[in-house]
């Protein structure tokens, strides 16, 4: 276990590409999918079926995987996920037919469903109670490089030399990760499991310290999804090349790759706290929506780009770090799924409600329902964390209490 002597990068180094391995997968097979739909034979309902399952598997799976980390220990579900990832692409590189195809990316979320929330519970016992903003801030990061990069690389791949080439690149990337986790990732003590009754559950799963921090990683999600599938159709309804939405994608990953270990750091620091960070990221991708669905045009639609950005990279480590904070050892890895639960509910329910929104009504006003949601989850986010609890570091913690036992519930 590390202390404030051994510092824990070599350890952590490869959960992070773990976090880049899981994007990349999920959002470049996504892009290259949805580009070879008409080469693929896929109608747009079966595609969006195949899209689905990934995420199908992830909602269902990661609570169970994150519980399980708890009871075997992080490491051996870190290195059996990203195996399973490998497999999973592999047999799509043997047989890529639409079947094959669409049974690699339900057996990619459930792999993903595996080390995902383990990596994350690892980050956090890793980094130790007082450098948790700063380990999640670097671990977010590689993640939106691979939000970033999977699209891209993968159209680069199938391109230029075909579609296997990409689930080549995938077993290639999983293996090479599961190999220096099972190397570098130290291993990490079991604690003995309390008996918890369903009363206690549920206890757990509605205290302030779970639902606050989820439900501002839920809206951060459903913000990305929005920004992600509707940005590229408000750049083609003002008349811009295709190119320029995928632009506005990049900067919203961009700017959040940048901010986040900023922001962890700051966070470590004493710097920046949860209340006020979160509330102001919040308030600012509302803000960035509003001027959007007011004036569409190309310049409103960098600005909105950017703010999202800003959301992301300063409510995601804050919101990750204040939940690690408040959650004992023996039940991180239950937590962290649950938490990415949350994060796939907000991933499905961002776009939806903008989707109906538009429907019924305009894609200008569908984007200012968003805003306005927005601004009020970062209003409830103000009145219910409070000042005293703002997930500043834990002066009360060292790196050693994080290998002891815990002390709290």
């Amino acid at each position: 276990m590390t202390t404030a002597l051994q510092p824990p990068a070599r350890g952590l180094a490869p959960l992070y590409l773990a976090g880049f391995t899981t994007a990349f997968g999920a959002h470049g097979v996504a892009s290259v999918l949805g580009a070879e739909t008409d080469d693929l034979g896929l109608s747009l309902v079966t595609l969006g079926a195949v899209l689905a399952l990934h995420d199908v598997a992830e909602v269902v799976l990661k609570p169970l995987f994150g519980a399980l980390s708890d009871r075997i220990g992080a490491k051996p579900v870190i290195v059996g996920g990203l195996a399973g990832f490998a497999l999973a692409s592999l047999l799509a590189v043997a047989f890529p037919s639409v079947l094959v195809l669409a049974l690699a990316r339900l057996g990619q979320g459930a792999a993903a469903s595996a080390f995902s929330p383990a990596s994350s519970a690892a980050v956090a016992r890793l980094a130790g109670r007082q450098r948790l903003g700063r380990y999640f801030g670097r671990y977010g990061a590689w993640k939106s490089l691979g939000y970033v990069l999977g699209p891209v690389l993968g159209i680069v791949l199938v391109e230029g030399i075909g579609l296997r080439a990409l689930y080549v690149a995938l077993t290639v990337l999983a293996i090479v990760a599961a190999a220096w986790v099972a190397v570098a990732m130290p291993a990490l003590p079991v604690h003995p499991r309390r008996r918890t009754t369903l009363a206690d559950l549920v206890r757990q799963t509605t205290d302030r310290s779970f639902l606050v921090p989820t439900l501002l990683l839920a809206t951060t999600t459903g913000v990305l999804g929005v920004v992600v599938g509707f940005l590229p159709l408000v750049a083609v309804r003002l008349d811009l090349p295709a190119l320029v939405g995928a632009v506005a994608i990049a900067v919203v990953a961009l700017v959040s790759t940048v901010l986040q270990p900023l922001t962890g750091r700051l966070r470590d620091q004493g710097r920046l706290d949860t209340r006020a960070g979160c509330t102001g990221g919040l308030l600012l991708a509302a803000a960035g929506l509003a001027v959007l669905a007011a004036l569409p045009g190309p310049v409103t639609l960098f600005v909105a780009a950017a703010a999202v950005g800003g959301m992301l990279g300063t409510v995601t480590p804050l919101a990750f770090a204040h939940l690690a904070a408040s959650t004992p050892d023996d039940r991180m890895g239950r937590t962290m799924g649950n938490a990415e639960l949350g994060r796939e509910v907000g991933d499905a329910g961002g776009p939806l409600l903008v989707g109906a929104v538009a429907t019924a009504w305009s894609l200008p006003a569908a984007i200012a329902v968003a805003a306005v949601a927005t601004a009020a989850v970062g209003a409830t986010c103000w009145r219910a964390l409070r000042a005293d609890a703002d997930g500043a570091p834990d002066t009360t913690g060292t790196d050693a209490d994080v290998a002891g036992p815990p002390t709290g519930s």
